[in-house]
């Protein structure tokens, strides 16, 4: 899987094409959501699976590591023995959050709704 390719080729300078194909998968919102309430804002791999089961082992990784190479979070190595990796967010994921709040909320308010119109258009 091919996280750092942009999905739509035909406009590959497009900002919101560009971010949204990063940010907007079935995993990045929550990892982020996720760190927040952690404590400290920081958690550890096996925290953050803990937190979010359905998630598989590599789409943790994979998602992990986008979200560090695009700025979101941070992935810090302790020299211990084991070695202790901690992830916690950067200061453009706390900017971030507001909307996600704010989407969660617009889901919260909007949920019966759409699934009744999904109803309605399977019949």
């Amino acid at each position: 899987m091919n996280r750092t390719a942009i999905e739509d080729a035909l406009f590959p300078d497009c900002p919101i094409r560009n971010i949204l194909s990063r940010l907007c998968d079935k995993w990045s919102l929550l990892v982020i959501y996720t760190l927040n309430k952690g404590e400290n804002g920081k958690l550890r791999f096996k925290e953050l699976q803990r937190e979010i089961p359905d998630i598989s082992q590599k789409m943790l990784t994979v998602t992990l590591r986008t979200l560090e190479e695009d700025g979101y979070l941070v992935r810090r190595i302790y020299p211990e023995i084991p070695p202790r990796v901690e992830y916690s967010l950067t200061e453009r994921s706390y900017s971030l959050l507001p909307h996600i709040n704010a989407l969660i909320q617009w889901a919260l308010e909007n949920f019966d709704e759409i699934l009744n119109d999904r109803k309605d258009v399977v019949k």
